[in-house]
């Protein structure tokens, strides 16, 4: 067992909290599984409706784009005060009273009018960006020696329904006639659910006590000032900057190749199916290794041979740089999650990191489709973004070496 893991297994051995029954478990598990599934799934069930909602409500392209920016935004900015809440009140509490806010804010989302539009997706994305933040802490507090199954686990639920919801919005919508409304508005029952599965654990409220007060006496850290978390926060920022920017423009990418807008829209199909299994795989093969560099580099070969693969391959190849590029995804993803837990030596101080990786990492997400786009319009190419696209996988390598590395975030790290 590596050092790491002997680090944690003893942290835990050594607090007082009470062992759940086998029962109680699975109910765990149940509910991370249900938080993931809405994790996303929200989000990506409005990209392909922007168009249709614009109509509808009459509203300019700037504003139908807010739809997808501002629960970004709100990661941005909320996800700083996440740890706070949950150091006070304790991780379930906070992530439990999340969960109503989550269901309001979708059904708000469906009522007509431009206002309770955009109010409930403000509310959604604070909502999200809560259960963003507290899920890899909760993971490390309850799992700890089973962080890397549980975070694919619950990484599998999020990114499998952010891909089924993109898929099926626009036929719910026109094919069986629901309207945008309906189909946005469906969100809220499976959010509902996650509140229903997550109850129980409220009556843990004395544990997450006595966890919160056993952080307390660990050595304080400002995560702002630690050099290792600035590489975390970078490497979750990069990872998170080059999923949004593909997601939004491969599209546009693909037909100026040549094809199609359904074989385009496949494409993207497949990049994201292709990251599914690979969000499972590399959290448990990452909390095995006693640092996390191989994985790297690997995430950093896939993503350039992936993007030089667009930039200079035939379009008979097209399908293999979107599956390396997805693969390449999920990796760089799945990393930035185990990076919470593994770089950390307790439940606050993943809480800490977390935000404030998610936080940066979101901000990046949010202005960076719109300035790949800039450069476009700049340039009239492709070529000079794809190679961007290239130099922040190198940065993703570079950043990576140094998150990937056997330490902890402390006030005395190693440089």
């Amino acid at each position: 067992m590596s050092s790491h893991h002997q680090a944690i297994e003893k942290h835990f051995q050594e607090s007082d909290e009470p062992s759940r029954s086998s029962a109680g478990i699975l109910l765990l598990i149940l509910g991370i599984i249900f938080i993931g599934m809405n994790l996303r799934a929200p989000l990506t069930s409005v990209g392909p409706l922007v168009g249709m909602i614009r109509d509808d409500l009459g509203i300019s392209n700037t504003l139908a784009g807010m739809l997808t920016t501002l629960p970004l935004l709100a990661f941005a900015f909320v996800s700083p005060f996440a740890p706070k809440l949950a150091r006070r009140f304790g991780i379930n509490a906070v992530v439990l009273a999340s969960l109503p806010i989550l269901t309001l804010g979708i059904i708000l989302r469906s009522v007509s009018g431009i206002g309770t539009l955009f109010l409930g997706t403000a509310l959604l994305g604070f909502a999200i960006s809560i259960c963003n933040v507290l899920l890899p802490s909760l993971i490390k507090q309850e799992f700890p020696l089973r962080i890397g199954f549980m975070t694919g686990i619950y990484s599998v639920a999020m990114n499998l329904c952010g891909a089924i919801a993109s898929g099926i919005s626009i036929p719910l919508s026109t094919d069986f006639g629901l309207g945008w409304k309906v189909v946005l508005g469906c969100w809220a029952i499976p959010a509902f659910l996650s509140l229903l599965v997550w109850l129980p654990q409220a009556r843990n409220r004395h544990k997450q006590m006595i966890a919160v007060k056993s952080d307390r006496k660990n050595e304080p850290v400002n995560v702002w000032r630690s050099r290792l978390a600035w590489k975390v926060t970078i490497f979750m920022g990069l990872q998170s900057l080059m999923f949004y920017i593909i997601v939004a423009w491969m599209p546009e990418i693909l037909i100026e190749r040549g094809l199609s807008a359904s074989s385009s829209g496949w494409m993207l199909f497949l990049l994201q199916f292709a990251l599914l299994p690979f969000t499972f795989i590399i959290p448990v093969i990452a909390g095995r290794m006693s640092n996390q560099r191989l994985l790297v580099i690997i995430t950093f070969l896939l993503f350039v041979v992936g993007y030089l693969g667009l930039l200079f391959g035939g379009n008979l190849l097209i399908p293999v740089w979107a599956i390396l590029i997805g693969i390449g995804g999920g990796c760089a993803f799945s990393l930035s999650m185990m990076f919470f837990s593994l770089r950390t030596q307790n439940v606050h101080q993943a809480a800490e990191l977390s935000g404030m990786a998610q936080s940066v990492g979101y901000l990046l997400a949010a202005i960076g489709p719109t300035l790949f786009g800039l450069l476009h319009d700049m340039t009239h190419s492709w070529t000079l973004p794809l190679f961007i696209m290239v130099v922040a996988s190198a940065l993703l390598l570079i950043v990576g070496f140094g998150a990937g590395s056997n330490q902890y975030v402390t006030s005395k790290e190693k440089n």
